[in-house]
């Protein structure tokens, strides 16, 4: 089930499935060589994370990218990964450490594959994973789900427009100084600095006609 989520997730991002295109159970287990039991259950989470809707006796269907949806989910992010932070605490020199090296590994990624995005997803939930709010970091981990897609399908088009490493360098910085506040100040900016490039893309794309 986890590489059928990869592979339909690719599949809607590189435009294999089409917006608004109805699912074909049938035909994609065949393509992806995967029995109906574990694409059910990826569909299904897909559907979870916003990429699909699904529909009673209709099944499932893929859902556009909209600047509404976007600006609804990824605005969230700068007000839960601060608070997080916050709750967490400044974390000890070797997270820091972990962080710095993740961060040297993104720096090295090419920017927009599938590989840079997961190490940016993952040095953001290593910097968090002391928060002992847990229902926080569920919220947190389903946005980054949502918003996933929207930052794959953007990079696909328009490579090394983002590029987040020197953002989390303030950051650990900060937190290495002690300062909390600064840090957390710096991880807003972060997440709010990644809003515009996207949300610049679908207003773009949306003034054409759709691909």
């Amino acid at each position: 089930a986890d590489s059928a989520v990869e592979a339909v997730r690719t599949m809607i991002v590189e435009g294999a499935l089409p917006e608004g295109e109805r699912i074909n159970e049938v035909h994609l287990a065949q393509k992806l060589g995967v029995s109906r039991t574990p694409l059910r259950e990826a569909l299904n989470r897909l559907a979870s994370e916003g990429a699909l809707t699904s529909t009673p006796r209709l099944g499932f269907f893929v859902r556009p990218l909209t600047l509404e949806e976007f600006r609804q989910v990824y605005t969230i992010r700068p007000l839960h990964d601060p608070e997080a932070l916050r709750l967490a605490g400044i974390p000890s020199a070797a997270k820091l450490d972990r962080l710095e090296r993740i961060n040297a590994k993104l720096a090295k990624a090419t920017w927009g594959s599938a590989g840079a995005i997961a190490l940016d997803d993952q040095w953001h939930m290593e910097l968090l994973a002391d928060c002992p709010n847990r229902v926080l970091i569920e919220l947190i981990e389903n946005n980054i789900l949502r918003t996933r897609r929207y930052e794959m399908a953007l990079m696909r088009e328009s490579p090394n427009v983002m590029r987040a490493t020197d953002e989390h360098m303030r950051i650990i910085k900060a937190l290495r100084r002690g300062d909390l506040e600064g840090a957390c100040a710096a991880l807003k900016d972060n997440m709010q600095s990644g809003f515009e490039p996207i949300a610049a893309w679908l207003k773009e794309r949306g003034k054409g006609p759709r691909r």
